[in-house]
């Protein structure tokens, strides 16, 4: 058993993918107690710089598009803190939230920030304080597609629009093939896939189609897919699985998923001199231009989902860890803060650029590692 979580991890820290999404991450803990009890409540150990505070189990589900940065950074905090067991679930953004505001988890993984309503129930469930929302994880949603033949694809948001919304239905059809000069596209049916789940992905795509594509996209942003019919799939590992083994389908996901399946990704037309490919440091030229427009503790960010500048993608989500700012359960505090300290630092920030991920920009970083620290 051992031996194969070893190397279950070592494929992690190559940026690979497990595609279950009900995968849930635990330490198998230590039989060294030789630290005399050290790693109890109100302790600190170091392992590296990581510092180890509380013990037991400590539960947390949501976002599937942070889950191979969580993959990584629980072996890393789990092999530093063996007091410490790290169950996340990639349920998605929208039932993270649920199971948070139902006190079943310590925090919650989102892609998009908690609505009002959610923060008024947050308060039901973190006494005398409420849920707030502190970035984690940035990067680039890629647009992935199957076409046999066709290795290099640049769409605008007007074309994706039209695709997923039905009107444009054909890979040879005008629209793309304008975009795509001396390209061979096929007579071949476009098959869109979405998510199933309500997911901060969708949210953040029809966030940035409402944005960027004008007229041509009707439907509000929301977690759950606006447009009725198409073909759908659970998490990002479904829909990322459905474009690697159909042809002609195409879906939105997170960077990650597309290079660990070697999936052909768009480049977008943003009105820039050049299409703009999907990277992590495209991504961060974007995140750049975001703007903290949380109140008190809570550090929500508006993307500018429409910007032209040179290099920049847009089309980036950025993931939160929804935690309550005081009240929290005093059983799981101190592991969930000491975690949380890890993967804000420098140190966990900095693994983030190897799985296909974004970090956060400088100044967001700290003030989110001051959070943290005030958290009771």
């Amino acid at each position: 058993m051992k031996l194969q979580r070893k190397n279950r991890l070592r494929a992690v820290a190559l940026g690979a993918i497990a595609v279950s999404s009900a995968l849930v991450l635990t330490a198998c803990g230590s039989d060294n107690n030789s630290d005399n009890g050290s790693g109890g409540n109100g302790s600190t150990k170091a392992a590296g710089k990581i510092k180890c505070e509380g013990k037991g189990q400590l539960l947390a589900s949501g976002s599937s598009a942070q889950k191979n940065a969580m993959d990584l950074w629980v072996k890393n905090f789990t092999q530093a803190c063996p007091d410490i067991q790290i169950n996340y679930k990639a349920t998605g953004s929208g039932a993270g939230i649920q199971e948070f505001l139902s006190g079943k988890t310590a925090f919650a993984g989102s892609d998009s920030p908690l609505k009002p309503e959610e923060v008024t129930k947050s308060k039901d469930v973190v006494k005398g304080g409420q849920g707030i929302d502190l970035p984690m994880v940035g990067g680039p949603i890629a647009i992935g597609y199957n076409v046999p033949g066709v290795d290099s694809l640049v769409l605008d948001a007007d074309t994706l629009a039209k695709i997923f919304d039905g009107k444009i239905e054909k890979w040879n059809d005008p629209a793309i093939a304008k975009l795509n000069s001396g390209a061979k596209l096929p007579d071949l049916k476009i098959q869109p896939f979405h998510r199933s789940d309500e997911s901060g992905t969708t949210d953040n795509f029809t966030k940035y189609l409402k944005a960027a594509a004008g007229s041509s996209w009707s439907y509000a942003p929301a977690k759950a897919w606006p447009v009725k019919g198409g073909q759908s799939a659970d998490g990002s590992a479904g829909v990322s699985s459905q474009v690697n083994q159909t042809k002609g389908a195409i879906s939105y996901f997170e960077l990650s998923y597309a290079t660990a399946n070697n999936i052909h990704t768009v480049k977008l037309n943003t009105g820039a001199s050049t299409p703009v490919e999907a990277t992590s440091d495209n991504a961060s030229k974007a995140i750049a231009e975001a703007k903290i427009v949380g109140t008190g503790k809570d550090l929500s960010l508006k993307l500018n989902y429409n910007t032209k500048a040179e290099g920049a993608y847009p089309l980036t989500l950025v993931t939160y860890e929804v935690i309550g700012d005081k009240g929290n359960k005093s059983d799981t505090l101190p592991a969930a803060k000491s975690f949380l300290t890890y993967i804000a630092s420098e140190d966990g920030q900095s693994v983030l650029k190897g799985l296909g991920y974004a970090p956060l920009p400088a100044e967001i970083a700290q003030k989110v590692r001051e959070n943290i620290a005030g958290l009771s």
